[in-house]
């Protein structure tokens, strides 16, 4: 069964291994990490460990039968709102499991975080992106660029006011 798990210390050699073997792979439709990131991995876990501590973010690792599949993310949690962000390993790409990771998001972000709507962003050479938001009933809500790939910005209600 799929878990989200907030994001936790000893996750650190999980997720950077999980980072290093589909570094090329998420490459092909989202900015590379760069190698700093790897570099200074430790610190930068500790640091998101802080964030979430004080509340602006909340991080999360996909985990089914004790394997860390994926990652996902709610950001800059302000004003009943939050930035979802998520990445699946290439081996589970295809299988349901954003799908399945972003719907208990969902869920999760409105429960337990008493947030009213979700923003997301998807570049537009990654249609299975783009299906996994439609299929958990996120619209398109403006145009937009990352690193200047045309890219689209997406909402979801989670609440009637949201």
């Amino acid at each position: 069964m799929l878990r989200l798990e907030p994001l936790r210390d000893d996750h650190a050699a999980a997720v950077l291994a999980f980072e290093r073997a589909n570094r090329e792979y998420f490459a092909r439709t989202v900015p590379d990490r760069g190698d700093a990131y790897f570099a200074d991995f430790a610190s930068r876990h500790a640091a998101l460990l802080a964030e979430q501590e004080s509340g602006a973010c909340a991080f999360h690792v996909i985990v089914e039968r004790g394997v860390l599949l994926g990652r996902l993310n709610l950001l800059d949690l302000a004003d009943g709102e939050a930035e979802l962000g998520y990445r699946v390993s290439e081996a589970a790409a295809g299988r349901g499991v954003a799908t399945r990771a972003v719907a208990a998001a969902c869920g999760l972000a409105a429960e337990s975080y008493g947030l009213r709507s979700l923003r997301a962003l998807t570049t537009l050479d990654n249609p299975a992106s783009m299906r996994v938001l439609e299929r958990n009933g996120f619209r398109p809500a403006a145009d937009t660029a990352v690193d200047g790939r045309p890219a689209l910005r997406w909402h979801r209600a989670l609440t009637p006011e949201g």
